[in-house]
């Protein structure tokens, strides 16, 4: 268990309190709150007893007066110890909407801004020159805020760009990061006319492919990338696929390279569902951070 120490004075100074345990009620302890000490462990403290009203969360090291910890007054009446906070991973799942609805963002380190946790930038010169428009959901038409795409900065979530409205035309899949020219996200022109984010990314992955329509014939589980996905299948042709696990990406070709087709948790039962032309498949690629 950690130690804390409230001091009723601004810079330590006064009647002060030790305390290494939670606490429900501080008011018979101290009458005000000034600064604060806390000399180990991590701590959430409370305006209100019974852990009530404004929160705030202190790691170890001195508050020389309330303003440190950003507090509205001095008063500070319950506390207790976080329990489990030192580790090696951190992992935090955001969602829109109650009971587990709607977007989905994972949080695996500091985020600033939770806003930012999707945006994309779109930049009509290279090297992130020129006009921009700063995008933070699905638009299914951009002709209205760029006239062409020549480099793109990926801020936040993972995005598939279009090159026609409506989510049609060659798709791009792009994770967080900077593009300063569209050949560094494959592109064949610089019109980018659509984009949407790719949701339940998740941290593990699982589909299965057959060769034909319809879940019918040969099948073939993948859990990893594929670079040469003829070395592993009988052919390059795949008619039918069921995501189970996280996002995918089909490449037209061997080594991530052609057109794209962008795959989500579902079931495709024949290959004009995920938007192929054609039914071959030259590598297959996990959507994650590179």
């Amino acid at each position: 268990m950690g130690k804390i120490t409230f001091f009723e004075e601004k810079k330590f100074q006064g009647p002060c309190y030790n305390c290494s345990s939670d606490c429900a009620d501080l008011h018979t302890y101290f009458s005000r709150c000034s600064s604060i000490r806390v000399e180990s462990g991590a701590w959430v403290i409370y305006e209100k007893p019974n852990y009530k009203g404004f929160q705030y969360v202190l790691s170890p090291g001195e508050y020389a007066d309330n303003q440190q910890w950003m507090a509205f007054s001095d008063s500070v009446k319950s506390c207790r110890a976080i329990k489990n906070v030192y580790g090696s991973a951190w992992k935090l799942r955001l969602y829109e909407r109650p009971d587990f609805g709607g977007q989905m963002v994972e949080c695996c380190d500091d985020c600033p801004s939770a806003y930012d946790a999707y945006k994309i930038v779109f930049y009509e010169d290279r090297n992130f020159q020129g006009r921009f428009y700063e995008c933070e959901n699905d638009s299914s038409d951009l002709h209205t805020y760029f006239s062409r795409c020549n480099s793109i900065r990926v801020e936040g979530g993972f995005w598939v760009v279009y090159e026609r409205p409506n989510y049609m035309g060659y798709q791009y899949v792009l994770s967080r990061g900077e593009y300063p020219d569209y050949q560094y996200w494959l592109g064949i022109n610089d019109t980018i006319r659509s984009c949407r984010i790719i949701r339940n990314v998740g941290n593990s992955w699982k589909m299965k492919v057959w060769e034909r329509p319809n879940f019918e014939g040969q099948s073939m589980e993948v859990a990893d990338n594929m670079p040469a996905f003829q070395e592993r299948w009988h052919s390059r042709d795949v008619h039918s696929c069921k995501v189970f696990e996280g996002a995918w990406v089909f490449y037209e070709h061997p080594n991530y390279r052609g057109r794209q087709y962008l795959l989500e948790r579902g079931e495709y039962r024949r290959y004009s569902e995920w938007g192929g032309m054609q039914p071959g498949v030259g590598s297959i690629r996990r959507v994650k951070d590179h």
